[in-house]
C-alpha cells in the first residue's frame, strides 16, 4: 500500500467531512426560523401576558385569546419611552404610548378595561419582563401563564421565562401572535423576517448561556 493510495483515501475523507459539513450547514440553515418560533400547544391559564415590541401585532393576539376565553385577564408589558415624550410632556402635550393606544384598542374590541393591566414598571429587555411576570404570576397565585409576542422571539422569551420561574410551581404557555405574518418555515424569503432573525441568533445563545439581561 504505497503513499499514493494513502492520498486517495484522505481525499475521499475529507470530501465526506466537507459534504456531511455542508449537510449540516444547510439544515440548520433551513430549519433556524422553526427553531426560534418554539412554541406550546395553547391551552387555558390564568393570565395572559403580552410582551412589548409590537403596537398592535402581539396585543391584538392577546386580546383575541382573552376573548376567547383562554384567560380571565391581560397583563400589556410596558417598554421604555424615547426620551421625546418627556420632552413633549414638559410642553403640555400628552401623547399616549403604544401600550396605552393598544389598551385603547382592545377595550373597543370588546375587553372590559377592568381586565387589562398594565404594570407601572417600564422594561428594557425580555428579562425585566420575565422578572414582572414573576412577581405578578407569586403575587396573584398564578399557576399557569399564556405568554405572548412574535414568533422570532419566542424562544428566547421562553428561556427567559423559565430562568426566572425556575423553582416555582408557575408554567408558561408560549403563544406566537396569530398576526404576524412572518414564514418560519421559510424566513429567507422575506426580508424583514431575515433581519429578525440574523439579530436574534446571537441573542438567543446569550440568553441560553445565561449571559442575556
Amino acid at each position: 500500500m504505497g503513499p499514493g493510495f494513502m492520498s486517495i483515501k484522505l481525499r475521499r475523507i475529507l470530501v465526506i467531512v466537507v459534504l456531511v459539513c455542508a449537510a449540516g450547514g444547510a439544515y440548520a440553515f433551513v430549519h433556524v426560523g422553526t427553531f426560534l418560533a418554539r412554541e406550546d400547544p395553547l391551552r387555558k391559564g390564568d393570565a395572559i401576558f403580552v410582551l412589548a415590541g409590537t403596537e398592535l401585532t402581539r396585543p391584538l393576539e392577546g386580546g383575541d385569546l382573552y376573548l376567547e376565553g383562554y384567560a380571565p385577564r391581560i397583563v400589556m408589558s410596558r417598554e421604555i419611552l424615547e426620551p421625546a415624550f418627556a420632552i413633549l410632556e414638559h410642553r403640555g402635550a400628552k401623547v399616549s404610548s403604544k401600550v396605552e393606544r393598544a389598551r385603547d384598542i382592545l377595550t373597543s374590541l370588546g375587553v372590559p378595561a377592568a381586565a387589562i393591566t398594565l404594570p407601572d414598571r417600564l422594561h428594557a429587555n425580555t428579562a425585566e419582563e420575565a422578572a414582572t411576570l414573576r412577581e405578578l404570576a407569586l403575587k396573584n397565585g398564578w399557576r399557569t401563564v399564556i405568554v405572548v409576542t412574535s414568533k422570532y422571539h419566542l424562544r428566547r422569551a421562553y428561556i427567559a421565562m423559565q430562568r426566572q420561574l425556575r423553582g416555582t410551581q408557575v408554567q408558561v404557555v408560549m403563544r406566537g401572535s396569530r398576526f404576524d405574518e412572518a414564514n418560519m418555515e421559510r424566513w429567507w424569503t422575506q426580508r424583514g423576517v431575515i433581519r429578525d432573525v440574523v439579530a436574534e441568533l446571537p441573542r438567543v445563545v446569550a440568553y441560553g448561556l445565561g449571559l442575556g439581561s
